[in-house]
């Protein structure tokens, strides 16, 4: 049986009843008004040959022939009905062009091969009965005319319609595959959309995460700074004027970075397909080292804490602190993680526990890094710096090292102090 439009869906119909089409059911309807009157026109021959009324025959007939009209909704019982009626040599439209109807339908092919040879046997049993009797010294050709007319009203048109059909499957077939393709090609599209927004944010953290600990670290200590310009500038000039120089080589410092790191951000965007799998902005080749560390201790000191570098390498012992960096070979976001961590933990001492002495700690490892910064309990004699905290400082120490798969803990001491260990693979997870 061939697909209605209600088993297709309904998709794109507009056609009444079982037809998907108005242009289908127009077809059907001139075609069942043809074979009607092809039928009513031999049902006449039909019922003088059978002894009955002309108008029984042509009534007959009519209603024979407008069977066609349901082709496309039962094709074999069209077909059924163009055998039935093959004996009253009548419905040669009927049977083609419903063997075409029937070929290019669904209806399995052993269905389609078994009406087709029944079809055939009628046409030729007929043809040859009629023909016999004007022929009878040659059978031969009687046979063969036979055999010629069942062939010729049989096999084009079941092939024909074999061919349409095969053809509106793989245009079906066709059609869905692209429908597929559009609906995986818009998946990806989501997709990747999916991934440069998630770039997008990682890089928004990252720039936030950065611009947190240049401003943080370069402030706190500048903030330090002027607190002691205050105290002594009466007392001893030459320390204020070394104050203030120190202050004016911070400030500058942290604009320098500021002006690097929105030099980025003003840069031109890349692709969505490369953010997802490309370096941070502004890549870990240019940020600082930890060949740096004992310059951003040195920073610390001169701002009035007392602060302990001790380095020590993969044999134990300790080392020249101006080795620091002596894990030459690490990569560099490793390597500037290790200085950020250090650079945060330092400006949380400034922040909360002025005049606390401080040890900073780094190890190298067979296979990683390990830094730690633990400062004691404050001493009270200084006064706080007043220096605002957005509490962001340990979340973007965590997140830098889980990030490259490393291990980070925090937390206070037994003796009241505060304590900040970090362990990094050596190892890129870029």
């Amino acid at each position: 049986m061939t697909y209605t439009g209600d088993e297709r869906g309904g998709a794109g119909r507009d056609g009444p009843w079982w037809w998907e089409r108005r242009r289908e059911a127009v077809l059907d309807v001139g075609l069942g008004a043809v074979s009607a009157a092809e039928c009513a026109l031999e049902g006449v021959q039909f019922a003088r040959e059978a002894g009955l009324p002309g108008a029984l025959g042509v009534l007959f007939g009519f209603v024979v022939g407008a069977t066609l009209v349901l082709r496309r909704r039962w094709p074999i019982a069209v077909v059924l009905v163009g055998i039935a009626v093959t004996p009253a040599a009548m419905g040669f439209l009927l049977s083609v062009v419903a063997l075409y109807t029937l070929a290019s339908s669904e209806v399995p092919r052993r269905i389609t091969a078994t009406l087709a040879s029944m079809s055939m046997s009628a046409t030729f049993v007929v043809m040859y009965l009629r023909t016999r009797e004007g022929a009878a010294d040659e059978p031969t050709l009687v046979i063969s005319l036979s055999v010629f007319v069942a062939v010729a009203l049989t096999v084009p048109p079941v092939l024909f319609g074999l061919y349409i059909g095969a053809r509106r499957r793989l245009m079906e077939s066709l059609q869905e595959r692209a429908d597929s393709l559009e609906r995986e090609l818009s998946l990806l599209a989501d997709r990747a959309e999916e991934r440069a927004e998630w770039a997008r944010t990682e890089e928004r953290t990252r720039i936030a995460r950065e611009m947190h600990d240049v401003v943080a670290h370069r402030v706190s200590l500048m903030v330090v700074h002027a607190a002691a310009l205050q105290a002594v500038a009466a007392k001893d000039p030459v320390k204020a004027a070394r104050n203030a120089a120190l202050v004016g080589d911070m400030g500058r410092q942290a604009l320098t970075e500021l002006r690097e790191m929105l030099g980025v951000l003003r840069a031109e965007a890349p692709k969505p397909a490369a953010v997802a799998v490309a370096a941070p902005a502004g890549g870990f080749e240019d940020g600082p080292s930890l060949a740096e560390l004992e310059a951003l201790v040195g920073q610390s000191r001169a701002a009035g804490m007392v602060v302990e570098l001790d380095v020590r390498a993969a044999v134990a012992g300790p080392v020249d602190p101006a080795g620091a960096g002596a894990g030459a070979g690490y990569p560099a976001e490793v390597e500037q993680t290790a200085y950020r961590v250090v650079q945060e933990a330092l400006t949380n001492c400034h922040k909360h526990a002025p005049g606390a002495r401080v040890v900073v700690r780094l190890a190298h490892r067979d296979g990683e890094v390990a830094m730690q910064v633990e400062n004691g309990p404050c001493d009270g004699k200084v006064a706080e710096p007043g220096l605002p905290s957005g509490g962001n400082g340990l979340v973007g120490m965590r997140e830098r090292v889980l990030g490259l798969g490393g291990v980070f803990v925090s937390g206070p001491t037994d003796d009241g102090g505060f304590k900040v260990s970090a362990v990094l693979p050596c190892v890129s997870r870029a």
